[in-house]
C-alpha cells in the first residue's frame, strides 16, 4: 500500500508539473525580469558574487535594492537578474588557526573567543570546520554544527615545532613534504580547506584564518590559495596577530588572499582585541547582498573572469575581483 500511495503521488505531481510547464515560459520569464524567481534554464550559467557595502564613513549599509548597483565582467556591463540581503542563507564557515611558535602567546585567547563567535553564528542551518596549521594541516572538526565540537576541535590546537608531515587526513590530500621543523603551512591550509572542503558545499561560504601571515614551508603558493579559494566562492578573512618577538607580519600577502576573495584583513595587534575582530566579521556576515548575473561571455574555457560591483552612490564595495568561467 506504501508503495502504490507513493508512486499515486508521483504521478500526481508530473501532471501538474505539466499543467504548469504549458505557461511557465511567459511567467517564468516576466518573474525572471523583475528579479522574483529565478527559472532554471539549460546550460546558462549563473555568476553568484556575495557582497558587503559601506558607507563613507566605514558604517555597513542596510535595506539597498537591485538598483543601487551594477556590475562589469571584464569591464563590460551585466544584466543583474537575481538580487537578495542574505543574512538568512545557510552559511558554511572554515576557522584556520596558525599553531606555528609565533602564535605561542595568542593560542589561548584564540581558542576561547573562536569558540563563542561560533556558537553565535553557526546555526542549525550552518556548517563550520577546523582546521589547524603549523608544520602540518590538520583538520580538528569535520563540518557540523555543533558548536560543542566545534569548541573541542578549537581546544585541540596545540603549538607543534616537530618536523612532520602535513595534509588534512581523509580529504584526498597526499602527505605535504617537510623539512623545516618552525613550518607555518599557511598557504597549503588554505588551499586545502578550500579546495577539499568548501569546494564541494553550496551557497555562501567563508574562511577565516587567525594568523600572523607568514608562510614557511607550504608546497604551494600564494597564488595556488587565493585561486582555490576563488574556484570554491569562498571569502577570506584574517585576522592579522602578531607579536614583535617573531619579526612582522605578512600583512601584505594576506591583503592580497582576502581583497581577491572579498574578505579584508583585521589587524588585532593586542590578544584581548581578538574578540572585536570576530564581532566585526559577524556583523559583516549578517550584512551580505547577493546578485547573480548570466554572463555575455558565455563560453566555458576555464579563463578567470574580472568582476566589477559598483554603487552608483559612490558607496564602497567589498566583493571578490573575480572568477572561473566553467569547463565544457
Amino acid at each position: 500500500m506504501r508503495i502504490s500511495m507513493k508512486w499515486a503521488a508521483f504521478i500526481a505531481l508530473l501532471m501538474a508539473l505539466t499543467s504548469l510547464g504549458q505557461d511557465a515560459g511567459q511567467q517564468g520569464q516576466q518573474k525572471d525580469q523583475q528579479g522574483e524567481i529565478p527559472t532554471f534554464r539549460k546550460n546558462v550559467n549563473v555568476v553568484n558574487v556575495f557582497f558587503t557595502v559601506r558607507d563613507h564613513h566605514g558604517a555597513l549599509l542596510p535595506n539597498l535594492t537591485k538598483d543601487d548597483f551594477e556590475v562589469m565582467e571584464n569591464g563590460k556591463p551585466q544584466t543583474i537578474k537575481y538580487f537578495a540581503a542574505e543574512t538568512n542563507l545557510p552559511l558554511t564557515l572554515g576557522v584556520l588557526i596558525d599553531s606555528s611558535l609565533s602564535m605561542k602567546q595568542m593560542l589561548e585567547e584564540e581558542q576561547v573567543v573562536g569558540a563563542d563567535f561560533l556558537h553565535r553564528v553557526i546555526t542549525e542551518r550552518d556548517l563550520a570546520f577546523v582546521i589547524s596549521f603549523d608544520i602540518s594541516v590538520d583538520l580538528l572538526q569535520d563540518l557540523t554544527s555543533d558548536s560543542h565540537l566545534l569548541r573541542d576541535g578549537l581546544n585541540q590546537a596545540h603549538i607543534n615545532t616537530s618536523t612532520s608531515s602535513g595534509g588534512i587526513p581523509g580529504l584526498g590530500q597526499g602527505p605535504i613534504p617537510i623539512s623545516h621543523p618552525a613550518g607555518t603551512l599557511l598557504y597549503d591550509a588554505v588551499y586545502l580547506a578550500a579546495d577539499e572542503i568548501l569546494g564541494k558545499q553550496v551557497g555562501r561560504k567563508a574562511l577565516i584564518l587567525l594568523t600572523d601571515g607568514n608562510d614557511e614551508g607550504s608546497k604551494l603558493k600564494l597564488r595556488d590559495a587565493i585561486e582555490a579559494a576563488q574556484k570554491a566562492d569562498a571569502i577570506c578573512y584574517v585576522l592579522l596577530l602578531h607579536d614583535p618577538a617573531y619579526g612582522p607580519p605578512g600583512a601584505s600577502e594576506m591583503r592580497q588572499l582576502t581583497e581577491q576573495t572579498g574578505g579584508r584583513v583585521i589587524e588585532v595587534n593586542n590578544p584581548k582585541k581578538i574578540s572585536d575582530a570576530f564581532n566585526q566579521i559577524s556583523n559583516e556576515l549578517r550584512s551580505q547582498y547577493s546578485l547573480g548575473y548570466s554572463p555575455d561571455d558565455a563560453r566555458r574555457d576555464g579563463s578567470f573572469r574580472k568582476i566589477e560591483v559598483k554603487s552608483k552612490s559612490g558607496n564602497k564595495v567589498q566583493a571578490r575581483k573575480g572568477y572561473y568561467a566553467p569547463t565544457s
